[in-house]
């Protein structure tokens, strides 16, 4: 099935012609001591711009970095650009601005073949506004012939740089926002079966279409993380000092209305939930590990990960799957000992293959990446978009993606 937008395959980028490229990449990359701690959002940029560089085009880069409250150096992408320059081999010349006639000279002087990095997007508030007059600003100073959109963590939302831009330039895709809009599109919607869904993170009202939607299209369902806490708390356990959201039920009503006009009498082999989780009276590094029941929850306890039953009854359902989508942590994984379910989960993903293995953006992604020695590799695919991913596993529409040319 191929895309239903253009890409850069598409340009008609002439052998002995040189062409300027703006490209909206997705460099929101954690920063520690000034340097970037984890690049995999840059070093899945590198595909679409090597493929640019060697068409002889010159590159602009655009992106944002955090959420600045005006000019923060905290947030400034300077340290991006260095590494993206190391992963290049060549120099990335980074302009401290995005509009203005300093930015659009250092543009106009790079030499042919050059890549130039403008600052962080958010440092100007029209950016989030989706301001048409800011976008042609960037466009003024870009003097580009073509747009790319390559930043899928970003197409989600309708801003400056995703949206109101397209409608200045010819704007088609890049190969990592079609890799990852084909990747999970597909596997939602032509999945080769048993197709198990795994679901975590704090909280139901956060992905409340996405549970519904795999309610629809998935054999399996399996819930862990806090969200298995408001699960549980509806079917009547005490869950003690657990995260809980109160206000679910009539969302749940519908969940399970919809499961059981799918299965007629299984429901809880459907929905799978934990039926122990680890516990602790605080949440806390020093922390012990404690395995209940989730019947057993005692009133001053909260439930911090799946428990070692639930572990190995997810372990095996995800080993007999064909297609698995995960999407959110199982515990609380920055505490090592309530990291437990994740890493098993992670492992039994790695050690199957065979299995086609899709790990959604964000949070999941981040364990992933430090869990894995091959860096994402041990999995089919790990999404670099968190608020992207789910908005597609709902089945929305991606502003972002839509006012692209279509093919």
């Amino acid at each position: 099935m191929g895309f239903f937008k253009q890409t850069i395959r598409d340009l008609p980028l002439h052998h002995g012609k040189h062409y300027r490229v703006l490209v909206r990449v997705d460099y929101n990359v954690p920063l520690k001591d000034g340097k970037v701690d984890d690049d995999l959002r840059i070093r899945a940029s590198l595909p679409t711009l090597q493929y640019l560089l060697e068409r002889d085009c010159s590159l602009v880069l655009i992106s944002h970095l955090g959420r600045p409250e005006g000019h923060d150096e905290s947030c400034s992408l300077e340290p991006a650009a260095i590494r993206l320059g190391e992963l290049l081999g060549k120099e990335v010349i980074f302009v401290d601005d995005t509009i203005g006639d300093a930015a659009y000279q250092a543009v106009k002087h790079a030499p042919e073949g050059s890549v130039v990095m403008l600052q962080n997007l958010r440092f100007d508030p029209r950016e989030e506004e989706n301001d048409s007059g800011y976008a042609e600003a960037i466009a003024h100073v870009a003097q580009a012939d073509y747009f790319v959109q390559d930043g899928f963590g970003v197409v989600h939302r309708a801003h400056a740089s995703t949206e109101a831009i397209t409608h200045l330039l010819p704007s088609v895709s890049g190969l990592l926002l079609e890799r990852e809009y084909s990747t999970i599109h597909e596997a939602m919607e032509n999945p080769k079966r048993p197709f198990v869904a795994v679901l975590g993170g704090a909280k139901v009202s956060d992905k409340i279409q996405v549970v519904e939607r795999f309610v629809k299209l998935a054999d399996t369902v399996l819930i862990g993380g806090a969200m298995a806490n408001t699960f549980l708390a509806y079917k009547g356990y005490s869950v003690g000092k657990s995260k809980v959201e109160d206000d679910q039920r009539g969302t749940l009503d519908g969940i399970y209305a919809a499961v059981h006009q799918k299965t007629v009498n299984n429901a809880d082999e459907f929905v799978v939930l934990p039926t122990d989780v680890a516990v602790a009276t605080a949440v806390d590094e020093s922390a012990e590990r404690v395995n209940r029941a989730v019947a057993d929850i005692r009133p001053d306890e909260m439930a911090l990960d799946i428990g070692s039953a639930t572990i190995d009854h997810f372990s095996e359902i995800i080993a007999a799957a064909e297609t698995v989508i995960w999407n959110g942590p199982m515990g609380i994984d920055e505490i090592p000992q309530f990291s437990y379910g994740s890493a098993r989960v992670a492992l039994t993903l790695a050690t199957h293959p065979e299995i086609e293995s899709i790990v959604g953006g964000g949070d999941t992604a981040d364990f992933v990446l430090k869990w894995d020695v091959r860096k994402g590799g041990s999995f089919s695919h790990v999404s670099t978009g968190g608020g992207a991913s789910l908005d597609l596993m709902a089945g929305k529409k991606l502003p972002g993606v839509e006012s692209l040319l279509d093919a």
